[in-house]
């Protein structure tokens, strides 16, 4: 009665083909493709940071997570750290901290910098240096147009910035995600404020 059973048993267990074997993985690998491929595309972007132009915030060399819905329902804010497309060559992306809002007039003088005529400078403790002034360092008045950002490196003494760009400007719509995490080097993980 027992053989009987497990007979019957192994009638219903049919041999898997190769080709059917090698299907499975297949469509294993193309849904992993395609996982990575939309998480890439609509959720979060990667980015190895080149320079030293945003430390002591981000070093040379670290590799952060960016939210590409952080702006989906709001606009980006002031001090926000952003990824986008470099206006002077947009195949280039660039990370950078956003000092000035679409409208504002922003001003460099001696360093420090000040939005709309205001008499107190912008905060920036951030900065791992004293920001200096001068015409190398391109104090002046920047009038931020509608849609549009003006970016600036937490190492303001050694960062290529709006100042220095031929289009001093970052289009809304180049914007293409928040830095969230640092996630490289291992024992320096941590979110970005």
């Amino acid at each position: 009665m027992f053989r009987k059973k497990r007979e019957e048993e192994q009638e219903y267990e049919k041999p898997t083909s190769i080709g059917r074997e090698i299907w499975e993985y297949v469509r294993l690998i193309l849904i992993v493709v395609v996982a990575v491929i939309l998480v890439t595309n609509f959720l979060i972007i990667n980015a190895r940071i080149p320079s030293e132009s945003m430390e002591n915030t981000i070093m040379a060399g670290d590799q952060i997570f960016g939210n590409r819905l952080a702006y989906l329902f709001s606009d980006p804010e002031r001090f926000d750290i952003v990824i986008f497309r470099y206006p002077d060559d947009e195949s280039q992306l660039f990370i950078k901290r956003i000092i000035g809002l679409p409208g504002e007039t922003v001003t460099i003088e001696d360093g420090k910098v000040y939005i709309n005529d205001s008499t107190e400078p912008l905060d920036d403790s951030f900065c791992p240096e004293t920001p200096l002034g001068g015409e190398q360092y391109r104090d002046g008045v920047y009038e931020v147009p509608e849609g549009h950002y003006f970016m600036m490196g937490d190492n303001r003494n050694h960062s290529s910035d709006s100042r220095y760009w031929n289009n001093k400007y970052v289009a809304r719509d180049k914007i293409l995600g928040k830095a969230v995490l640092r996630y490289w080097p291992l024992t320096e993980i941590k979110l970005l404020n």
